[in-house]
């Protein structure tokens, strides 16, 4: 390898290494409120990474992964209040759960590209949003699941009651999803799936079945989606129909656009300036009110400066070597 493609990989390493110490240290010197909203964005962050997977990663856009967020929130807080309160039961059963129902749905979608895939996405995630606001003996309808205990992340555990426990846990498991998915990038299904989004004729004439692939990569991320869908009840304890909804969907493919389209590491960097830019600056006093302005901005800005993302940014290094004789 080069010494620059040594120094760039030496630098992302650091780099990790400061955000990663940087979120195990944040509950030391934040506030209760932005250690709250910082839990919410590292959940926002994963459902960004299950877009990523297969808008990104897959060529696939879809405003559909609310609705497996949804399908996941609504189990854990089910699993929560009439089976257990242990974290992990609740994400494993939550996670299995959003993959079954992305069977049938992603069957379904998964045969059709383009546009026609982004609308029956959409489709999907206002079918669970109706259901979650009509089915209202399982949902409670547009009242929400409350009640939710705090969560025990495992068996012999005391519950997590306050924000900076909670937060621990939840970046747990954020790096334990994140690290997974990583490195699932590097195989050759990822490849395979690269080579759909980039080239999905040619695949089929030299024998990939690229519908069961994506139908794969579809479910995977539907699990994911259900994963995050739990850890926010874990944080909000409360679930309502909203959180099934065509907004979060927006949002979260918004993010993976501002991050970088196929960057697991932008996806969340993404989801972490739009969740800001929404709760945090729009509601300053001087804009109180005009988050959805801010975030359009926001987007125009991106596309127009940062067609790439923010994964595309390209910060310039200089290198030194001593010459030998």
């Amino acid at each position: 390898m080069s010494p620059s493609g040594v120094t760039l990989s030496a630098t992302r390493r650091v780099s990790l290494a400061a955000v990663v110490a940087g979120l195990a240290l944040a509950p030391f010197v934040l506030g209760s409120y932005a250690i709250g909203t910082l839990s919410r964005i590292l959940v926002f962050g994963l459902l960004a990474l299950s877009v990523n997977l297969l808008t990104g990663l897959t060529g696939l856009p879809t405003l559909g992964q609310s609705a497996y967020f949804g399908v996941g929130a609504y189990t854990a807080a089910i699993v929560a209040t009439r089976l257990t309160d242990i974290g992990i039961l609740q994400l494993l059963i939550a996670a299995g759960v959003s993959a079954l129902v992305g069977v049938p749905t992603g069957w379904l979608a998964v045969r059709a590209r383009g546009v026609v895939f982004l609308m029956l996405t959409l489709a999907i995630g206002e079918i669970v949003y109706s259901a979650a606001v009509n089915w209202k003996s399982l949902t409670n309808g547009t009242d929400g699941l409350s009640g939710v205990p705090p969560v025990v992340p495992l068996p012999g555990m005391p519950a997590l009651a306050l924000d900076g426990l909670v937060y621990f846990y939840v970046l747990a498991v954020f790096l334990l999803f994140f690290t997974a998915v990583s490195r699932l990038g590097s195989t050759p299904f990822a490849l395979a799936l690269r080579g759909i989004r980039d080239n999905e004729p040619r695949m089929k004439a030299i024998g990939y079945p690229t519908q069961r692939y994506a139908l794969t990569v579809y479910c995977g991320a539907a699990a994911l989606a259900g994963a995050a869908g739990a850890l926010w009840v874990s944080v909000q304890r409360f679930v309502s129909p909203g959180d099934a909804g065509f907004e979060i969907a927006a949002l979260a493919l918004l993010a993976v656009v501002i991050g970088g389209s196929g960057s697991m590491w932008g996806a969340c960097a993404g989801a972490a300036l739009v969740w800001l830019t929404r709760d945090y600056l729009g509601n300053l006093e001087a804009v109180a009110g005009r988050g959805p302005l801010l975030l359009g901005l926001l987007f125009v800005i991106a596309v127009y400066t940062l067609p790439r993302g923010l994964a595309g940014m390209r910060i310039p290094l200089k290198l030194t070597r001593k010459r030998t004789a």
